[in-house]
C-alpha cells in the first residue's frame, strides 16, 4: 500500500501590503506531501518559505487555496492541526529566556495536554537525545546558540507529534552544531521514528542531503519539483565551471554570452566565485579570463557536477547565498 498524503495544499495564496501594494508572499502553491517523507523547500530568503510554513501552522490565515494537515482542515480544524504538527522555527525566540530547560519544557508539555504522568519521562527522554541533562538547571539565556537550538528541537517534539514543520533549522549555528542537527532530522527523526517532515532551507547541501524531494520556491511561487537527483540531471549542460577571482565585478559583465543564463556569481569571505553550466570547460575557461582579466584576478579553477544551486540559478536566475 502506497503511504498517504500527510500535509495536501491547493492553490494556497498569502498576501500582504506593502506601501499601499499587495506582495504575494505565497502564489497559489499546490503541493503534496507523503506520510514519512522528508520534503525540502528550497529557495532564497524572501521567496515566502516561512509564510508558507507559517499558513499551514495555522499561525497565519491563508487569502485563498486550502490545505490539509493529517486529514485536518486549517481553518475548519485548527485546533486539531496543531496536535498534529510540531513546528521549530528559525532562531532561538520559541523559547523563554529567563526559565531553564526542565522549567520550559514542563510549561510546553501543559499546553499540548501532555499527561502529567508522562510529562517527566518524556522530559527525561527528550534531554537525554539532545545531550543536555548537565544543564537542567542552566538558565537559557546562558546556553550556547547551539544548546538552544537543541532545546528547541525538544520543544517541538515534546508531544511527540508524527508531522514536523522545520523552518531553516542550522541557520546561524557553527558547523558542529549544524551537522548534529542534520544527522538527528535524517537519522532519528525521519529515518528512526518516521516523522513526515516539511523542511525549509537555503542551504542546497541541506537539502541535497537530507531529502526525498525538493521544492524550489521563489517569489512565492513553486519553480519545479523533483528527487534532488532527477532535479541535477535536469540540467541541459553535464559539467560546471566554478572559477574563484579577486576583485570586482558584475553580471553584466557576462551579458552577451549565450551561458549566462545558468550563470551564479556570488561574493564570499572577499572572493567573487563564478559558476556557469557547460559542456566545453576548457573553451568557456578561456572566455570567461578574457572577460575578467581587467577587473579581477583568476585565483583558482574547479570542473564539477551539476548542484542544486546551479539548478536553481538555471531556472530562476537567483542565487541562493550571497553575501
Amino acid at each position: 500500500m502506497s503511504p498517504s498524503n500527510e500535509i495536501i495544499m491547493r492553490d494556497l495564496t498569502k498576501i500582504f501590503k506593502k506601501r499601499g501594494e499587495e506582495v504575494r508572499a505565497v502564489d497559489g502553491v499546490s503541493l503534496d506531501i507523503k506520510e514519512g517523507e522528508l520534503f525540502g523547500l528550497l529557495g532564497p530568503n524572501g521567496a515566502g518559505k516561512t509564510t508558507l510554513i507559517k499558513c499551514i501552522s495555522t499561525l497565519l490565515i491563508p487569502d485563498g487555496g486550502t490545505s490539509t494537515v493529517g486529514g485536518y482542515d486549517i481553518r475548519r480544524d485548527p485546533l486539531c492541526v496543531r496536535r498534529k504538527l510540531g513546528v521549530l522555527t528559525g532562531g532561538e525566540r520559541s523559547l523563554y529566556w529567563k526559565l531553564t530547560p526542565v522549567e520550559n519544557l514542563k510549561y510546553f508539555a501543559a499546553l499540548y495536554g501532555v499527561p502529567r504522568k508522562n510529562t517527566q519521562a518524556r522530559i527525561d527522554y527528550l534531554l537525554d537525545i539532545m545531550d543536555l541533562k548537565d544543564k537542567i538547571h542552566t538558565r537559557v539565556e546562558r546556553l550556547s546558540s547551539g544548546m538552544k537550538q537543541k532545546l528547541s528541537i525538544a520543544r517541538t517534539l515534546i508531544h511527540d507529534p508524527p508531522i514536523l514543520l522545520i523552518d531553516e533549522p542550522t541557520l546561524g549555528l557553527d558547523p558542529y552544531f549544524a551537522r548534529f542537527v542534520r544527522d538527528f532530522i535524517k537519522n532519528e527523526l525521519n529515518g528512526r521514528l518516521k516523522k513526515t517532515i516539511l523542511l525549509t532551507t537555503h542551504y542546497m547541501e541541506e537539502a541535497d542531503e537530507l531529502c526525498d524531494r525538493v521544492a524550489f520556491m521563489n517569489r512565492g511561487k513553486i519553480m519545479a519539483l523533483d528527487t534532488p537527483t532527477a532535479l541535477k540531471e535536469s540540467m541541459p549542460r553535464e559539467q560546471v565551471l566554478e572559477v574563484k577571482c579577486l576583485g570586482d565585478f558584475d553580471k553584466e559583465l557576462f551579458s552577451a554570452m549565450r551561458e549566462s543564463a545558468s550563470l551564479n556569481l556570488s561574493k564570499r569571505d572577499g572572493f567573487i566565485y563564478v559558476r556557469m553550466s557547460t559542456d566545453n570547460p576548457e573553451t568557456l575557461l578561456s572566455r570567461v579570463v578574457d572577460l575578467v582579466r581587467d577587473k579581477a584576478k583568476v585565483l583558482s579553477v574547479l570542473v564539477t557536477s551539476p548542484t542544486l544551486e546551479d539548478v536553481f540559478v538555471y531556472l530562476t536566475g537567483v542565487s541562493l547565498k550571497d553575501e
